[in-house]
C-alpha cells in the first residue's frame, strides 16, 4: 500500500480537482501556461501537497493530488486560486479587465481517486459486521 503518515495516522487522500479561468477564457497558453504550472507546484510544495500528475489546458487545469488529511479540500482549492489569481496578475497585467479582478471562475470540480470501488468498500463493511455477529454469537 503506497501510503504517507503522519505521527499516528497513515493515510492516502488523493483527489482529481479541475477548475476554469472566469467565463472558460481560453488563456492559458504560452508563457502564461509556463508561470501557471510552476506557480501550482510552488504553492502545492508550500503545503506539501504532492501532485501526482497535473496539466493545464487552453481553458482549465487538472490536478490530481495528495492532500493530508488534516488539509481540508475546499481550504487548499481556495487557497490556491486565490493566490495563483495574485500571482497571475502580477506576472500578466494584460489578462485584468476594468470589470473585475477575478482570474478563476468561483467553483471547482472535485472527486476521490482509489484502487478500491464503492461496491468493495459496501462488500468489506458487511463482511466485517457479519463478523462481529458471528463473534457475538460464540461469546
Amino acid at each position: 500500500m503506497n501510503s504517507s503518515s503522519l505521527s499516528h495516522t497513515r493515510w492516502k487522500c488523493q483527489y482529481h480537482i479541475v477548475f476554469i479561468p472566469k467565463y472558460r477564457r481560453k488563456v492559458l497558453f504560452g508563457q502564461v501556461r509556463a508561470d501557471i504550472r510552476e506557480i501550482i507546484k510552488r504553492f502545492c510544495e508550500y503545503k506539501n501537497i504532492e501532485i501526482i500528475e497535473g496539466a493545464v489546458c487552453s481553458d482549465h487545469v487538472h490536478l490530481c493530488v495528495s492532500i493530508p488529511p488534516k488539509e481540508s479540500v475546499s481550504d487548499f482549492v481556495g487557497y490556491l486560486k486565490g493566490k495563483s489569481a495574485l500571482m497571475i496578475f502580477d506576472k500578466h497585467p494584460e489578462l485584468t479587465t476594468k470589470w473585475t479582478k477575478s482570474f478563476w471562475a468561483r467553483g471547482y470540480y472535485v472527486s476521490t481517486v482509489g484502487n478500491v470501488t464503492e461496491d468493495a468498500i459496501k462488500k468489506y463493511i458487511q463482511e466485517q459486521q457479519e463478523e462481529a455477529k458471528a463473534e457475538e454469537t460464540r461469546k
